[in-house]
């Protein structure tokens, strides 16, 4: 097998890793006898905690390897603050439990804290701090291979003081030094001698080129297993045990189980990964709970006594509260945001509402996802629609189609655009259907011999792609093509937005002309599908058109392509929203220069914000007097709009903070700025502002009406 640094099903197995912790700490099988219980969470669930330290070393390697200070600075950053938030959350049971009260408490406490942790589970995090240091260290020093044996050298002592405790008691100057280790660290499963050796386990796995079979591997890994068990099972037997974190055939276990887990298909997703982190983090906690409740109401013979139930409760209430936890944090992802882009899916789900209501009872809406949905996320806006009984959509390109394919967006997909006849392979991969947009490429797509649903696409005057109507011998010939199949015929109103009357005469020509030709295809006994000319204008300025579809697009996120007036009396509601934050207020003297080129001179003392957003992220670089949204009030925006930032004025502002909310399009309180304002002051139009927001920015979907399905998949976004 080739080289692959894709993630399989790394992050789903963290979700059972995080549950066989739980079973570690509750027992489930003890009801059932104490054997079969040992080796499901003093066996079996060892594997949990190797398994995290080797995901950490997979993914840190490329970066410890080209010398990234920084990111592994950020990692043991987060992994110290997840620690604190960690001992602080548990500070209440170590209290109500007495700890640290005893003469001395203080030196116990700080070897606590820098060691054995201050509550029992998490151990983990200084434990990989410690490691990830150590790591880092040596391979500089000595590289990773070298690392490795210095790693297992360090494994094998700690072994010895752990499952195979009993056999070096036997030697008195071995237990002294033994005992000197205990004097400082509870347990040899720890920082120097457990972390290190998994970390670069995973380190090299990645650097594996050739991984082999998935059903060698899984075969090694289930004989492996088998030797784990037993040795354990003849550790037990043998009261050899200090404690039962490390074996020896714990090492190939854990190496087998990661080959095969990167080659079952899986899918990479951060919420699973923030889920089993709060899982092992919380579940004493629902322990606790689960123990007093029972108390409490009786139910100890139910929730306590049984520990097969114990476990499910612990676990269920642990992923519940994880869970809450996770969608709160989506909720709120913008309270952290550089930069982001607000979602309001209940204006768009009203829209949809008020479109239907404009266009004909028997017409549907067919709706345009192109270009990200217009910079609103294609795959979040298509799955909505899908819920509110959308089942047409149309791209631009082939790759767009694919995209929504692959998210499990239902309904026919309309490629808008010209597709290369070499691709049609995936088109019909994909279940998309192709615009034709004339005879030569439809001859081209037919001579593959591959079948697909296609529509013909009319050239009525906009004079871009598309059949001549004239020239009937072309369309005729059309049909003469075997393996395309139509489903659907259309065109496009060039000046539909207009409501000047020689436009409103040029839109009827193009109508006429489209209808003429289907009426003339209809007499030739030649079948067009589904018919559509209508997009957003055509749909708000001639609603009484009746064909099958009206191609719903910019009008279906609440936005014109530009500030003109419509004949439909329809209220649509913005659905996006740009915002961005404060990073430094600074005080200006009179005649101080600002940002690239000196552009913008102070000519008195004043106050400016620095924003976080530039035309990195979509922004015009070329705004004339445009302003944003502070504290419901206007700032100017002043000098060249730069990269990643922009100035605004907040001379006249009082009490602005860095990190405050700046709203570049979207409401304020009572003051709002309009997409079609910014695309107006940029020289512009919408369609090209929302579709050119760039992919640095995060989006935040509020208003969705969810199902459990729903919930559920987003686990694996």
């Amino acid at each position: 097998m080739s080289l692959n640094h894709k993630s399989g099903a790394i992050d789903q197995f963290r979700l059972i890793a995080a549950f066989l912790v739980v079973a570690n700490h509750t027992s489930p099988l003890l009801t059932f006898g104490e054997d079969a219980d040992f080796i499901l969470t003093r066996i079996i669930a060892r594997i949990a905690v190797p398994f995290f330290l080797m995901v950490s070393g997979y993914f840190l390697y490329k970066q410890i390897e080209s010398g990234n200070k920084l990111y592994i600075w950020s990692f043991c950053k987060k992994l110290v603050l997840l620690y604190i938030c960690s001992i602080v959350l548990f500070l209440p049971l170590n209290l109500y439990a007495g700890h640290y009260k005893s003469e001395g408490w203080g030196f116990s406490f700080l070897k606590d804290l820098l060691i054995n942790s201050t509550f029992y589970h998490l151990w983990y995090f200084p434990g990989l701090i410690l490691g990830v240091l150590i790591v880092v260290f040596c391979m500089r020093k000595i590289g990773l291979r070298l690392t490795f044996f210095l790693s297992l050298f360090l494994y094998v002592i700690g072994l010895f003081g752990d499952s195979y405790y009993g056999v070096i008691k036997q030697i008195p100057y071995l237990e002294s030094f033994y005992n000197t280790i205990f004097s400082i660290s509870d347990y040899t499963r720890n920082g120097l001698f457990m972390v290190p050796l998994f970390l670069t386990m995973g380190m090299l796995i990645y650097q594996i080129t050739k991984r082999g079979s998935f059903t060698k591997n899984i075969s090694l890994l289930f004989l492996s297993l088998v030797f784990l068990i037993v040795e354990g099972l003849l550790l037990y037997h043998h009261s050899l045990q200090r404690h039962d974190s490390m074996y020896i055939m714990l090492l190939p276990t854990m190496y087998y189980l990661f080959l095969c887990l990167l080659q079952i298909k899986g899918t990479s997703s951060r919420n699973i990964r923030t889920l089993s982190v709060i899982i092992y983090i919380i579940h004493p906690w629902m322990i606790v709970i689960v123990r007093f409740t029972s108390d409490f109401l009786n139910w100890k013979h139910l929730f306590v006594e049984n520990s097969l139930l114990h476990f499910c409760m612990v676990s269920f209430l642990s992923f519940a509260v994880a869970l809450m936890m996770v969608y709160w944090r989506k909720e709120t992802a913008s309270s952290t945001s550089r930069a982001w882009v607000e979602i309001d899916l209940q204006a768009l789900r009203e829209n949809i509402r008020a479109l239907k209501e404009l266009i004909p009872s028997d017409a549907k809406l067919m709706a345009v996802v192109k270009a990200n949905a217009y910079g609103h996320g294609a795959v979040k806006i298509a799955r909505e629609l899908n819920k509110q009984g959308i089942k047409s959509f149309a791209v631009a390109t082939l790759a767009e189609g694919i995209e929504l394919r692959k998210h499990r967006i239902k309904g026919e997909i309309l490629i808008l655009g010209y597709t290369n006849p070499a691709e049609i392979h995936r088109i019909k991969q994909y279940r998309l259907t192709q615009t034709v947009v004339d005879l030569s490429h439809a001859k081209e797509l037919n001579k593959h011999g591959v079948k697909i649903p296609i529509q013909i696409k009319l050239d009525t005057g906009m004079h871009r792609l598309g059949f001549n109507p004239a020239n009937s011998k072309d369309l005729k010939a059309l049909y003469n093509c075997q393996n395309l199949r139509v489903t659907g015929i259309f065109s496009h109103l060039s000046v539909s937005d207009s409501l000047t009357s020689e436009d409103i005469h040029f839109t009827n020509k193009q109508v006429e002309t489209f209808n003429q030709t289907i009426k003339w295809l209809e007499s030739q006994l030649l079948p067009t599908g589904k018919q559509h000319i209508q997009a957003s204008y055509g749909i708000l300025n001639y609603p009484t058109l009746q064909y099958d579809y009206v191609r719903a697009g910019i009008a279906l996120y609440g936005v014109l392509s530009k500030n003109d007036k419509v004949s439909s009396n329809v209220k649509l509601q913005p659905v996006l929203a740009l915002k961005a934050r404060i990073a430094v207020v600074k005080q200006l003297n009179p005649g101080e220069f600002i940002s690239y080129g000196r552009a913008y001179q102070a000519k008195q003392k004043m106050k400016i914000a620095i924003v976080t957003i530039g035309y990195a992220d979509g922004l015009p670089r070329n705004i004339n007097k445009g302003y944003v949204l502070i504290q419901s009030q206007k700032a100017p925006i002043i000098s060249r709009i730069c990269m990643d930032q922009l100035i605004v004025d907040i001379s006249h502002l009082e009490h602005v903070q860095i990190s405050d909310v700046v709203t570049l399009i979207g409401k304020d309180g009572k003051e709002q700025i309009a997409s079609e304002d910014v695309a107006e002051k940029s020289g512009t139009i919408t369609n090209e502002l929302l579709s050119r927001l760039g992919s640095r920015l995060e989006y935040v979907y509020k208003g969705g009406a969810q199902t459990v399905t729903d919930r559920w998949r987003k686990l694996f976004d």
